[in-house]
């Protein structure tokens, strides 16, 4: 499955509470609650780079599947992860929480399920992307449209 593209969130469910449950400081609890985030994805074969991007800032992750890899969260904590693929599925595994990214259509589905711990309860999320075009390279511009028809009509001079 290719997951490359420009996705743009477009729903969030219990992103409140799973931002707190993993430690999350209130200031990003509170930029997350206005702010959706804009996610590229580069994959080549096994290897990814994601950037997530904010109004506020943008962070560059790489990894490749199979491998364990440091990522860096959007408030600058560093967080050790291994993802792997499974039924076209991209399942990340840290020690606070898993993730699993599909792609169903235009959409990127990712479910998140905190891990228990003493006294607290799993926490799940759901959030909803869309792909995004914008690296349209086939479409002409407009000027170069209009020169290409200026020059493949004669006009008749009087």
């Amino acid at each position: 499955m290719d997951f490359s593209g420009t996705w743009k969130v477009y729903s969030e469910e219990n992103l409140e509470e799973f931002l707190k449950v993993i430690g999350a400081p209130e200031m990003v609890v509170k930029m997350r609650k206005d702010v959706k985030p804009e996610l590229v994805i580069e994959q080549n074969g096994r290897d990814f780079t994601c950037t997530v991007k904010t109004p506020f800032c943008s962070r560059v992750n790489c990894f490749s599947v199979g491998k364990e890899t440091e990522i860096c969260a959007l408030d600058g904590r560093k967080v050790k992860c291994t993802v792997r693929e499974e039924d076209g599925k991209l399942i990340c595994e840290t020690s606070k929480f898993t993730s699993v990214r599909e792609i169903q259509g235009d959409e990127m589905i990712d479910r998140t399920l905190t891990l228990s711990g003493v006294g607290v309860a799993p926490v799940n999320t759901l959030s909803q992307f869309l792909r995004v075009l914008t690296d349209v390279k086939w479409l002409p511009s407009i000027s170069l449209v209009l020169v290409l028809l200026a020059s493949s009509c004669s006009f008749p001079y009087k």
